[in-house]
Formats: structure tokens, sequence, C-alpha cells
């Protein structure tokens, strides 16, 4: 049989341009990730079991046991692409997993999101910094750097 090959999109790394400074990298923190499981398994099973209950269905346990599995499952899945990704200030750019990036000068908005980070540019390009364990001190990075231009 033979083997799948790895999906490269997100492995892609933007190089630094001539004299541009690096002044910051992000990655997911493991913490972070697994409260945000956690809490996407309490809700869905809470979701399944108002259903179950709504329906006249009386195995609202195992119905909200299977929604916890299925999560626990899909964090397990996805937990080592999900830390993986990597994210660089530079006193130029945001540079972002995939080959993403947004010139500072362009960000026009960041907000917290469930302790992600959102950032918006002027061309209307969205971003999610995902499960930082201090998303206000990224903000600060940025706009410091944002500052400094």
């Amino acid at each position: 049989m033979t083997e799948l090959p790895r999906d490269t999109v997100m492995g892609v790394t933007t190089p630094l341009a001539p004299g541009e400074a690096l002044l910051q990298t992000w990655r997911g923190d493991a913490r972070v990730y697994l409260a945000a499981t956690v809490r996407l398994a309490a809700i869905l099973a809470l979701g399944v079991g108002v259903v179950l209950y709504a329906i006249g269905n009386g195995d609202i346990l195992v119905g909200a046991l299977g929604a916890v599995l299925a999560i626990g499952a899909r964090g397990w899945f996805l937990a080592s692409e999900a830390l993986a990704f990597e994210w660089r200030l530079t006193d130029r750019r945001l540079l972002g997993p995939g080959g993403k990036e947004a010139a500072l000068p362009d960000i026009t908005r960041l907000r917290m999101l469930f302790g992600d980070v959102q950032v918006v540019t002027r061309q209307g390009d969205k971003h999610l910094i995902r499960h930082m364990a201090r998303p206000q001190a990224v903000i600060a990075a940025i706009e410091s750097a944002k500052a400094r231009r």
C-alpha cells in the first residue's frame, strides 16, 4: 500500500526579508488547547443531552458520553497539528503558518476571542492565532511593533 504524502501547505515558512528583524515567536500552548477541547466536549455533551431529552430518548448519558469521546478523539488527533502552528512577529510583518502574512501597517484590529487572538487587516483578511497562553501579551507585542513603525 502506498503512503499518503503529508500535506505541506501548513509547513510553508515565509522567509524573512533582508534586514527584517524577528521580534517574537509564538506556538499554541498545550494546556490552553486541552482546556478548549474540554470546553467543547462539555458544550457538545450538554447539547446532545438536551436534544435527546427533547425527543424523548432516555439514553441521555450514553449520548453525552459519546459526544465527549468523539471530541476527545478529535482533540487527540488534531493536537500535534494545532500545537505545531508557529506565528512570528517581525519589525515589519506578522507571519503565520501556511505562508500567511500581514504587514504591520495593514493590521487594523486585534482582539481576544475565547483566549485566541484575532488579527484583522485593512484588506479584510482575518487570521486567528490559536491557543495562546497569554493572548493579552500577544496583542501588546503586536501593538508595540506597530507603534515602532
